[in-house]
C-alpha cells in the first residue's frame, strides 16, 4: 500500500511531537518531513529523547516549494499567527492543510481581530472548515484548510452541544468551569508554568477573556439557531495533559430526569468511535494518551441546573488526534486509523 506523504511543521514543540509520534505510527501515512524554525538543523532526538533509535534525523528549514515537493498534506503545529502565511503558502502548491493553532477557527475576520489582532489572510476564514468531526465531517468534502479545534472547546463542545440540538437547555447563561493540564500552554518557559509556581496550586486564570471563548460561541451558535454569550473560566491543573469542562446551563424544562440528557447524549454519539457517554463523572486519567472523549451529564434540581462534563488530553483529542481523524475522514479512511490506542492509565 503506497502510504501519504505528511509534512509537520512546527515539529520541535509539544504539539508537534504528539503528531510526529502519532503519524509514525500510521499504517496509511510516512513522514516526509519535519520542520522547525528555531529548532533547524538540530538532532529531532536532542529536543525529544523519545525518538531516539527510531527519528535520527534532524529538524529542516521550513520552505514552502520544498514541503510541496516532499508532500501532499501538511500539519501546522505553529503559535497562533505564525501559520497564516504558510497556510496559504501550501494551499496555493495544492497541500492539504490542517491547522492546528486559532488561526482559522473563527469564521467572522472581525471577531477574530477582536481577539486576536489583523488577520493575514481572511479570505480564507470561509473556506476553512472546522475540524470537530463528531459535529461537522459531513463539510470535509473538498477541503483544502482544515482548522483544527481548540482544546478547551473540544471539551465542551461535545458536552453540551447535543443537550443544545436536543433543546434540553437553554443556550442563554451557560457558564464553562474548565481545567488544563501545563502542557496546554505550550513548551516554551514562562514563569506561570515553572514547577514552583505552577506545582502545588490550581489557578484561575484568563478570566472573562480567554480566546478559546468566541470558538465555543460560535460553534454552539451554529447548534441552537441563535447567538451565544457564555461565561468561559479556564484553570491550570498542576498536571502534565489533559483537560476537564464542566459546563453548567439552565434546563428548557425543569421537570426532565437525567435519563433524558443522557439518552440525547448516547443518542448524538452512538455511532462514534471515540466518545463514551458515562453514568458517573469523567476523568482525564482515563483518556490520557488517547483520542478518546468521555462525557456525562447531571441534574441539580435543588438549583434548577444541568451539569454536562467532558475530559479529554488536550494533546491529542485537544490537537494533535483530532487533527489526524480530520486527516482519516477526508481521505476516506477509518477515523480511527493510527488512533486506536487505549488510555494510559494508571
Amino acid at each position: 500500500m503506497e502510504r501519504l506523504p505528511v509534512a509537520v511543521i512546527g515539529a520541535s514543540g509539544y504539539t508537534g511531537a504528539e503528531l510526529v509520534r502519532l503519524l509514525h505510527g500510521h499504517p496509511r501515512v510516512a513522514l516526509a518531513g519535519l520542520y522547525a524554525r528555531r529548532a533547524a538543523g538540530d538532532k529531532i532526538a536532542a529536543h525529544f529523547p523519545q525518538f531516539a533509535g527510531t527519528l535520527d534525523g534532524e529538524y529542516l528549514h521550513y520552505d514552502a516549494d520544498a514541503v510541496a515537493r516532499a508532500a501532499k498534506v501538511a500539519f501546522l503545529a505553529l503559535p497562533h499567527g505564525e501559520g497564516i502565511a504558510a497556510a496559504k503558502e501550501l494551499i496555493e502548491r495544492g497541500l492539504l492543510v490542517l491547522d492546528l493553532s486559532a488561526d482559522f477557527r473563527l469564521r467572522s475576520a472581525a471577531v477574530y481581530e477582536q481577539w486576536y489582532g489583523a488577520h493575514g489572510a481572511p479570505e480564507l476564514l470561509a473556506e476553512a472548515r472546522y475540524g470537530l468531526v463528531e459535529r461537522h465531517r459531513h463539510s470535509f468534502a473538498g477541503a483544502r484548510l482544515v482548522a483544527v479545534p481548540g482544546c478547551y472547546p473540544t471539551a465542551t463542545l461535545l458536552a453540551l452541544a447535543p443537550l443544545l440540538d436536543a433543546h434540553l437547555i437553554s443556550p442563554d447563561g451557560l457558564i464553562v468551569d474548565a481545567k488544563s493540564g501545563v502542557s496546554g500552554a505550550g513548551r516554551t518557559p514562562s514563569l506561570a508554568t515553572h514547577f514552583a509556581e505552577a506545582g502545588e496550586g490550581v489557578r484561575a486564570y484568563k478570566i472573562a477573556d480567554h480566546r478559546h471563548t468566541p470558538e465555543i460561541e460560535q460553534e454552539l451558535a451554529l447548534a441552537c439557531g441563535k447567538e451565544v454569550r457564555l461565561t468561559f473560566t479556564p484553570h491550570l491543573i498542576p498536571m502534565s495533559r489533559g483537560i476537564l469542562s464542566t459546563c453548567y446551563a439552565t434546563p428548557t424544562d425543569p421537570s426532565r430526569e437525567r435519563a433524558d440528557y443522557l439518552a440525547a447524549l448516547r443518542t448524538a454519539y452512538a455511532h462514534e468511535s471515540f466518545v463514551t457517554v458515562l453514568d458517573r463523572p469523567p476523568d482525564t486519567a482515563h483518556v490520557r494518551g488517547s483520542n478518546r472523549v468521555q462525557v456525562s451529564v447531571f441534574v441539580d434540581r435543588r438549583a434548577h441546573r444541568v451539569i454536562a462534563v467532558g475530559a479529554i488530553d488536550n494533546l491529542i483529542k485537544g490537537a494533535a488526534g483530532q487533527a489526524i481523524q480530520c486527516l482519516n475522514t477526508i481521505a476516506g479512511w477509518p477515523e480511527t486509523e493510527g488512533l486506536a490506542s487505549l488510555a494510559m492509565f494508571p
